[in-house]
């Protein structure tokens, strides 16, 4: 989600994030700020040319887009900043983190012109408002066929499977503590295992010798064997957590493209994400961040989104790229977690898993 930095991941393929960033008007006169919306985002935010364009002379707004880092160390620095934000607008706080954000006031409402096409299901703050769905993805367990291959060892499926002494020393995941995807996955297993059985499940994890990095891109592109960045670092670990959508990414950029995807997912080791975006409370431009964010549910957007950023749109009757069908299609049955649930113990349940598995 998010998380996802498939654009620089995939790799080094001169894709550029588009930040339109200290332009002038023609008479060369500096714009007025007023003008100008900043998005302040994780890394993976990636939006096409055209469709940026499209919006800034439709809207008049100029888009400038601040990113900070993975996804939790986004939210967490948007808190700390919340009295004098970076920006107007923050898109990549997910499910797993939205109650930190709203319990510390982030966001101001905004109902999103074109939020009536958002399916219910997202809408995890339908009553107040204070953020809007942009997408979806799940979090899984990925694996390197030719690793598999070679070593004639049938990947694995499941959250079981990975604990098994077949798999020792092959997986790598992100810290929760820092890292959305990492986070997601801690809470996919307590999920499937409970509040009681998850430690159990993390202890045997350790003892299979998992690694643990601090963010997706580590993971990903540095730990990972079957990525395109992977193989070029001389990754050796062929299981990493990272999305059902990241197969699709490793053809659509891979140079030469190959005509299968080189990856696969463990389906039995998926949670669901949410992606939303909000209206900072004390953004400078709320006009131009509302603007934006009737943008981001617009169809345009959510058609231009899964080729940028690998997830799935939220909007209904938005098209989904053929590749994501046939290489990545979303789980059918992912874990889940009521966001009261996280809201409850996710925290404690991040210091017990560092302490677990970190010390």
């Amino acid at each position: 989600m998010h998380t996802r930095t498939f654009v620089a991941a995939v790799v080094g393929l001169g894709l550029v994030t588009l930040s339109a960033c200290g332009s002038s008007d023609d008479d060369g006169s500096p714009r007025s700020a007023s003008r100008t919306v900043t998005l302040v985002s994780h890394d993976s935010w990636v939006v096409s040319k055209k469709v940026l364009a499209d919006f800034e002379k439709r809207s008049g707004y100029q888009v400038k887009v601040l990113k900070d880092g993975d996804a939790g160390q986004a939210v967490n620095k948007a808190i700390l900043t919340k009295d004098n934000p970076q920006g107007d607008v923050f898109f990549g706080v997910d499910n797993t983190l939205l109650s930190r954000a709203l319990d510390n006031g982030l966001f101001q409402p905004y109902e999103a012109q074109g939020l009536d096409q958002v399916d219910g299901q997202y809408q995890l703050d339908a009553a107040k408002h204070r953020v809007t769905p942009v997408d979806h993805g799940d979090i899984c367990v990925n694996y390197d066929k030719k690793y598999f291959a070679d070593h004639k060892l049938a990947p694995p499926a499941t959250f079981d499977d990975l604990a098994k002494p077949a798999y020792r020393n092959l997986l790598v995941t992100e810290n929760a503590s820092t890292s959305s995807p990492g986070l997601g996955f801690l809470l996919g297993t307590a999920a499937k295992y409970g509040d009681d059985g998850w430690p159990d499940y993390w202890k045997k994890l350790k003892a299979n010798g998992v690694k643990v990095v601090d963010g997706w891109e580590q993971a990903y592109n540095e730990e990972f064997s079957g990525s395109a960045g992977g193989r070029k670092a001389g990754a050796d670990r062929p299981l990493v957590v990272s999305y059902a959508s990241s197969p699709p990414a490793e053809v659509i950029y891979g140079d030469p493209k190959p005509t299968t995807a080189p990856t696969g997912v463990a389906t039995g080791t998926c949670f669901r994400q949410i992606e939303f975006a909000g209206l900072l409370s004390n953004a400078r431009n709320s006009e131009g961040g509302k603007a934006l964010l009737d943008f981001l549910v617009s169809k345009e957007f959510q058609e231009d989104m899964p080729l940028n950023m690998f997830v799935y749109p939220v909007a209904k009757g938005a098209a989904v790229p053929a590749e994501f069908t046939e290489y990545g299609p979303a789980a059918k049955d992912p874990e889940t977690m009521d966001p009261a649930k996280i809201a409850a113990d996710r925290d404690q349940w991040v210091k017990s898993w560092t302490s677990l598995v970190l010390r």
